[in-house]
């Protein structure tokens, strides 16, 4: 049973505003963070930065994109086609909001969409990010052959997540997220590991730092 005042994603919770908060507060959020993840939030900053070395041209597929975090890698004239996809129309406010405000919005568009069904065909993307969006789905190993579907020979999946097997550390913020309906059923890390080679991917970096693991892959070329 969801706690009042909380909710879940279809109801604007509480842990959406926090989050971008924390992103752009500096060493306050960086402290906030490791104390309660107990990892580094330098790590999602640098994971973002990825995009900004992509050339023009190339097409991001940013899912979920909750306020837009992964917006801050997009440079100002980059000329990338950034995808923002959620199934909220209130997270896709606020990260055209954050695409407006970062000078990025002439390459980013907003769909609402659900990562178990994606409306994009195959090999559209050269990049999929899905920070801090892994343990939010319903179905994390749908998600994730969804995800790497739209990714084109070559292309790289690159996001962070909570994983089930990071100790007893962490249970505690795992079963309050899911409690109050911001958290899905999860997965292990190994489990992402097997999930995204099982889609096609050929090189597999998963790295746990405290609460949260940073993964990237790249899917194989075809033969």
């Amino acid at each position: 049973m969801r706690l009042p005042g909380l909710g879940g994603w279809s109801e604007d919770p509480l842990w959406s505003y926090v989050y971008p908060r924390l992103v752009d507060s500096g060493p306050v959020g960086r402290a906030a963070w490791r104390a309660v993840m107990g990892s580094d939030l330098t790590l999602l900053h640098e994971a973002a930065a990825e995009i900004g070395t992509l050339p023009r041209g190339s097409r991001v597929l940013d899912v979920p994109t909750g306020s837009g975090v992964a917006l801050r890698g997009v440079r100002p004239g980059q000329g990338l086609d950034v995808v923002a996809v959620d199934i909220s129309t209130t997270m896709l406010q606020r990260a055209a909001a954050t695409a407006a405000r970062l000078g990025v919005a002439d390459q980013v568009t907003t769909a609402v969409a659900d990562v178990g069904n994606l409306p994009f065909d195959d090999g559209s993307f050269d990049l999929v990010v899905s920070f801090t969006g892994l343990h939010c789905f319903p179905d994390p190993h749908r998600a994730i052959r969804e995800m790497v579907r739209v990714l084109a020979p070559g292309g790289a999946i690159t996001g962070s997540s909570l994983f089930t097997d990071t100790g007893l550390r962490y249970r505690p913020l795992r079963r309050a997220g899911t409690r109050i309906g911001v958290l899905g059923p999860m997965c292990t890390s190994e489990e992402a590991r097997a999930w995204l080679r099982e889609a096609g991917c050929a090189e597999v970096e998963l790295s746990l730092h405290g609460a949260l693991g940073y993964f990237r892959a790249v899917r194989a070329e075809q033969s």
